[in-house]
């Protein structure tokens, strides 16, 4: 006899058997038991959630000449009819390759013919979206008012395609995703069922990787079965079959990111490829990874069973959060989450995690709030270290060299604030929007009375534009956003005909000749 596969073998024949939707299930139940069957039903939700399922359970209730509690008894001649297939009043289409106006008035002509056995007869549209809209059109009347012996179920992952004239016609029933727990479960009794050996730890790590599907699940466990048949199936050889990455290293690649190693993370690529990984399913597990860093660092409470990993592996995750701010580990989430919209169509997926996990160890690459906060932070701490030192300042060659003329001499002291202000003024004016950025952008920068920030600006349009008190509350605001501090700015006009340096000290250079950062 040839082999099934465990999604047929196990398919639910009872609604009791049916894990994850038991709103559904009651629903459908007490309509059973109440004799309040309605004419047409949708089922809508992702792959693999019981749709099909509960469809063929629901034909073989409505159809059950001793159904039990609104379940059907599966001993009669009707309930082993329907289950063989052999059915005539349970007819199964396949919208995808029968979508045209002609298979539906196939649909139309038959339901004119009473069942020959059994109440009903019961039509099952799977895949019903990719009706055309001529064969919906044809649809239409037939599924408002059929004969009192037909029901019609529709079954579709992508609702939003189906015409609202259909959608109001019919009993909408949403399919949820099922829970890990859930699909974990009923792997561990269907395993015991098949007398086979499996680790928990292996069977979670399926529930996770299928996504909320049941079906899905069931089909990586037997691939992981076949792949170690007769051997006991655990995580690590899970992680073989299916080409994933253990959380062992997703740590050590954060931690070269924290350190900016770009070397030691592009060799830990490296080695990820070489052992056959998908880096598809490498990018999303980092993701969901930074995303338990996450819940770990910024929940006050116990949230093991939210992010749902193993004492050890939560003790592991509060050791790493703590050594990492919320802000950064967002900007990761942030990152990797683009890279994984990207990646499923890339053909160089690999350049395009190289990229990424250079631009992660180099927020200077970046101009976004979360990856200036990164860069102030990698300043602060090579402050602390002592890395900061006084940059050599180039010589000419010549034998004389007149100095420039200064009027206003150089500041003693500038505050720590405006250094902070004036080293990040490119990215802080990259968030603004047009025309404050063109005018901040020609705008120079320097000292006020009382060591306050001051922005003189060259073009009177400009000086007339900031200087009006919402513009100017708004450059003020967008300032303190940033230092997380209140800071009052000044702003004047160049006076007609000299340059900004014959009057003022340009701070962006002073800053810049008085401290250079060791990359």
């Amino acid at each position: 006899m040839s082999y099934t596969a465990l999604y047929r073998k196990f398919r639910p024949d009872i609604f009791e058997e049916v894990k994850g939707q038991d709103h559904i299930v009651t629903t459908l139940r007490n309509q059973i038991k109440a004799d309040r069957i309605g004419h047409a039903y949708l089922f809508t939700g992702t792959r693999g959630t019981g749709k099909t399922t509960i469809a063929k359970l629901f034909a073989k209730s409505v159809n059950c000449e001793n159904p039990i509690d609104g379940s059907p008894c599966g001993q009669c001649r009707s309930c082993q009819t329907i289950a063989s297939g052999a059915s005539v009043n349970v007819i199964e289409i396949d919208a995808a390759s029968n979508n045209g106006v002609d298979n539906i008035r196939e649909i139309i002509d038959e339901v004119s013919y009473s069942p020959v056995e059994g109440k009903f007869k019961v039509y099952i549209i799977d895949e019903v979206h990719m009706l055309s809209i001529g064969a919906f059109n044809a649809l239409l009347k037939t599924l408002e008012e059929p004969p009192s012996y037909v029901i019609f179920i529709l079954a579709t992952t992508e609702v939003h395609k189906i015409p609202i004239t259909i959608l109001s016609r019919c009993q909408r029933y949403d399919f949820k995703r099922i829970t890990i727990e859930t699909i974990a479960d009923r792997l561990r009794e269907l395993m015991d069922k098949e007398q086979v050996k499996v680790e928990e730890k292996a069977l979670k790590y399926i529930a996770k990787t299928a996504d909320g599907s049941m079906r899905d699940a069931l089909s990586l466990l037997d691939q992981c079965i076949a792949f170690h048949f007769g051997e006991e199936l655990t995580y690590d050889k899970v992680l073989d079959v299916l080409g994933a990455v253990d959380t062992e290293v997703f740590a050590r690649l954060l931690e070269m990111i924290q350190a900016r190693d770009i070397t030691g993370c592009i060799s830990l690529l490296e080695e990820v490829v070489m052992q056959g990984r998908e880096l598809t399913q490498f990018v999303t597990d980092i993701t969901w990874y930074l995303r338990n860093l996450l819940l770990v660092r910024t929940s006050d409470s116990d949230i093991e069973d939210v992010i749902d990993v193993s004492s050890d592996n939560l003790a592991r995750l509060k050791t790493e959060a703590e050594m990492m701010d919320a802000e950064e580990i967002m900007r990761q989430i942030r990152i990797f989450s683009e890279l994984s919209g990207q990646i499923k169509y890339a053909t160089q997926k690999r350049i395009l995690i190289e990229m990424t996990l250079i631009k992660l160890c180099r927020p200077a690459m970046e101009t976004t709030n979360d990856a200036v906060v990164a860069r102030v932070k990698d300043l602060e701490e090579k402050i602390e270290k002592g890395v900061v030192q006084a940059a050599q300042v180039a010589v000419q060659s010549t034998e004389t060299v007149e100095p420039a003329p200064a009027v206003q001499e150089l500041p003693k002291a500038i505050p720590d604030d405006i250094k902070q202000i004036v080293g990040n003024w490119h990215g802080i004016v990259a968030q603004t929007s047009q025309p404050l950025k063109t005018h901040l952008k020609n705008a120079h920068l320097s000292l006020g009375g009382d060591n306050k920030l001051l922005i003189v600006v060259e073009d009177g349009v400009a000086y007339d534009y900031l200087t009006t008190e919402e513009n100017h509350r708004h450059v003020e605001d967008m300032i303190s956003t940033f230092l997380q501090k209140e800071v009052t700015v000044q702003i004047r006009n160049l006076d007609p005909g000299r340059h900004f340096e014959e009057s003022y000290v340009d701070l962006a250079k002073v800053i810049n000749m008085d401290i250079e950062i060791e990359e």
